[in-house]
C-alpha cells in the first residue's frame, strides 16, 4: 500500500517537472522565433532617451544612433557598437536579453552609447581594448552604472538571487 501511494508521488512529480520543462521550452521558442515584446522595446526606448538627456546634461547635445536589437551576435556578447564606412550603428543581442533585461538596460545601453558618441567625435581609442579613460567618463556621463571592460556575470548571477553578499 505504502509502496503504491510513493509511486503515485513520484509519477506526480515527474508529471508537474515535465509540464514545467515543457512551458520553459515552449516560452523560450516564443520569445527566440518573434520580435521583442513590446515591454521590452519600450523599456529601451525609455532607457535610450535617458542617455540622450545625460548626453544633453553633460555635452551640451543630444546624438541618436540606430539602435538593433538582433539574434545574429555570436556568443554571450550583450551589446556591440559597429563603425563601418562612418555608419555607426549600437546592437544589443536578443539571445540574452531575457537573461538580465535590467543589466542591458542599466549598463549595457550606456556602455554601447559611450563608445557610439566617442565614435562620431573621433575620440575612440583602442587603449584598453577601447576602454579608455575617456570611455570610462563618458559612459558614467550617460548614466551607466557599471562602465568595465566587459559583463560582469559574477554581478548579474547574483542579482538574480533573493540575497546579496
Amino acid at each position: 500500500m505504502f509502496t503504491k501511494k510513493l509511486e503515485i508521488f513520484f509519477l506526480a512529480i515527474i508529471i508537474v517537472a515535465g509540464t514545467a520543462l515543457g512551458l520553459n521550452y515552449y516560452n523560450s521558442y516564443l520569445f527566440k522565433h518573434n520580435p521583442l515584446p513590446k515591454t521590452y522595446l519600450e523599456k529601451i526606448r525609455n532607457k535610450e532617451k535617458d542617455v540622450l538627456n545625460h548626453m544633453q546634461k553633460n555635452f551640451g547635445f543630444q546624438k541618436r544612433f540606430p539602435l538593433v536589437i538582433t539574434d545574429k551576435i555570436p556568443g554571450r556578447l550583450y551589446g556591440l557598437t559597429s563603425y563601418e564606412n562612418g555608419k555607426i550603428t549600437i546592437y544589443l543581442n536578443k539571445k540574452v536579453i531575457r537573461e538580465n533585461f535590467k543589466y542591458i538596460l542599466s549598463d549595457v545601453l550606456p556602455h554601447e552609447y559611450a563608445y557610439a558618441l566617442l565614435f562620431s567625435l573621433h575620440k575612440n581609442s583602442n587603449t584598453n581594448n577601447g576602454h579608455s579613460k575617456l570611455w570610462q567618463q563618458t559612459c558614467f556621463k550617460l548614466g551607466g552604472k557599471d562602465c568595465t571592460q566587459y559583463v560582469n556575470q559574477h554581478e548579474i548571477i547574483m542579482s538574480k538571487m533573493p540575497f546579496r553578499e
